[in-house]
């Protein structure tokens, strides 16, 4: 059985051309592309290229996808390949039906209702009853070529029309409802598209999968697209992919733009690269869709609050997802431009510009979070930095996240030494060693400050649990639990306490000074936010192995449920691990 033409387009999409290919062939960067010498005929200079979603050998014409690679050079069958690819995939194979074979056979069928459409539409657009809908075109700039290219087409005046044209051909309506062509309203079905210009979708193969359409006169919507259907979804398609490959290969950068007008125009300047999601806000989806082809893709949308505002959301969206092989970047137009405008005003040169401004994502990132809250009062600072710490934390790859961290926390000191403040000076450092001896002095601090700070208690009541003790110390970690919960209790009262449990002795050990002075963060007359950040930083100065975990999970904590005491040990982790990064480099 044939099988699921969405299967296969899934499984291609999911299977990168250059990790496959190259366990069989040598390959070296070419441009954007890699190159080797073919598997399939003997040659000394490379001819065989390795694009994003196939191969082609320009010595002895062999060329295919990844399936037709695996045949072609394992020997296998069409079945069995699949099969291999999908068990890497983590895809399962269809099995065959009655229901899937008829499925199937539907979706076919739509491809062709689609065509149907498309074909009247173009051939509208060209006809006296088209003229509002190419009169259009023409004030836009847009010449025969794009025109022809893109496909754009009128949708008629009246209702019922397509219909009708298509029923004489053997279309039935409901095959028009479910390829999206029309809808159910009061008082029966009616045509989806009428008195409109009209953009046909692709698929990343080209073919017609819906349309979008933008009215000329008054009526709201301005833009429309068509409904969800067994061939289209909104979220996992954007418009113009499957015109970006020869651009791609020219060297042209992978642009997402705003809408269906933008990506026109920008093609019909050079911009070969440009793709538009389908008037939603970027998903996840359509991020996998664009790093499958390049790994830097740019967002270039509109130079207005609400541009800001989706690239902001995407910046969001898109930190979970991170690898060090796959980023994005922002390119800012002007106030009140968008690169249709941009271009027609300005001409192409002023739109690359644009795009060598384009910004990476940790810089953009950064002013996306301080445009979060306003402010350059001591709270405000400690909030922005705690934002900043836990945007970091949210990259799921633990050396990029350090990365990230890093980079976000030098701009934020950056800002601040513009501003002439200078940064507060670093606690006393603590030995690094990891002998038993430096684990018992640091445990020795941590309950020290605790005796001499109880409200510390509460917050760090999970973390205490997690230390690894013996003896005197496991017994006084369970008399201080045992009290976690007294909310009046001083040090004073927990002293009195500890005596009278049996504990006493190892509390005067703990708080005297030997055999080194205890920190300063350790004193009575520490102050309550500079005993919390030291009792955090010697916490994860013990637990190095797992502190990135702890951030990680404490940026989670933060984002989930904003608090004092969820940013305080958040930001204490983080310079904790920092502390200990660098002094593990200075070693």
């Amino acid at each position: 059985m044939a099988l699921p033409s969405a299967f296969l387009d899934e499984l291609r999409a999911r299977t990168p051309m250059m990790p496959l290919v190259g366990r069989r062939v040598k390959l070296s960067k070419s441009g954007r592309n890699w190159c080797g010498c073919c598997p399939f005929h003997t040659e000394k200079s490379p001819s065989f290229y390795v694009y994003e979603d196939g191969f082609h050998c320009f010595g002895c014409g062999a060329h295919g996808d990844a399936i037709t690679f695996v045949m072609q050079t394992g020997g296998t069958t069409f079945p069995d390949a699949v099969a291999q690819l999908a068990a890497e995939a983590g895809l399962e194979v269809p099995k065959p039906s009655p229901r899937a074979i008829e499925a199937e056979r539907r979706r076919l069928d739509l491809h062709e209702v689609l065509e149907a459409a498309q074909a009247r539409f173009a051939r509208l657009l060209q006809e006296a009853e088209g003229a509002p809908g190419l009169s259009y075109c023409r004030a836009r700039g847009l010449s025969d070529a794009t025109i022809a290219r893109f496909g754009l087409g009128w949708s008629g005046d009246g209702r019922g029309a397509l219909t009708a044209e298509l029923g004489r051909a053997g279309v039935e309506a409901d095959r028009l409802l479910e390829a999206g062509l029309s809808r159910e309203a009061e008082g029966g079905v009616r045509e989806l598209y009428w008195g409109r210009v009209t953009f046909p979708i692709r698929d990343r193969r080209g073919r017609v999968i819906s349309f979008g359409g933008r009215t000329l006169g008054d009526a709201k919507p301005k833009y429309i697209n068509g409904p969800e259907t067994p061939l289209f979804s909104k979220k996992r398609t954007l418009y113009g992919l499957d015109l970006v490959k020869p651009g791609l290969r020219e060297g042209h950068d992978l642009i997402v733009a705003e809408g269906y007008m933008d990506v026109i125009a920008l093609h019909q300047a050079g911009f070969g690269g440009a793709v538009a999601p389908l008037g939603t806000a970027l998903t996840v989806e359509q991020l996998e869709a664009l790093w499958h082809i390049a790994p830097s893709p740019i967002l270039c949308f509109d130079g207005d609050a609400a541009g800001g505002r989706a690239a902001a959301r995407v910046a969001e969206l898109c930190l979970p997802l991170l690898t060090p092989e796959r980023t994005l970047r922002f390119a800012a137009l002007p106030p009140g431009q968008d690169p249709d405008a941009l271009i027609r005003t300005a001409g192409p040169a002023a739109f690359q510009s644009v795009l060598d401004a384009a910004r990476p994502l940790a810089e953009a990132l950064y002013g996306f979070v301080r445009e979060q809250g306003a402010g350059e009062g001591p709270e405000q600072r400690a909030a922005l930095r705690a934002r900043l710490i836990a945007a970091a934390a949210r990259i799921a790859d633990r050396n990029l996240a350090a990365e990230y961290r890093g980079a976000l926390l030098d701009r934020y000191y950056a800002s601040r030494a513009r501003k002439g403040v200078r940064p507060a000076p670093p606690a006393r450092p603590i030995r690094t060693g990891g002998t038993a001896e430096t684990q018992a002095e640091r445990a020795r601090c941590l309950f020290a400050i605790l005796l001499r700070h109880p409200d510390l208690l509460r917050d760090t009541e999970e973390a205490l649990i997690r230390l690894d003790l013996t003896g005197p110390f496991a017994a006084l970690r369970g008399d201080l639990l045992a009290v976690a919960d007294h909310n009046a209790l001083d040090s004073a009262a927990l002293l009195a306490h500890l005596a009278a449990s049996g504990s006493a002795d190892t509390a005067v050990r703990v708080l005297s000074h030997s055999p080194m002075p205890l920190p300063a963060c350790a004193l009575p007359g520490a102050m309550p936010a500079e005993a919390e950040a030291g009792w955090w930083e010697i916490f994860g100065l013990m637990h190095a192995a797992s502190l990135q975990d702890d951030v990680v999970a404490a940026g989670r904590d933060f984002a989930a449920a904003p608090s004092s005491a969820t940013q305080a040990r958040l930001i204490a982790l983080t310079e904790a691990l920092d502390h200990l990064t660098h002094s593990q480099s200075e070693d």
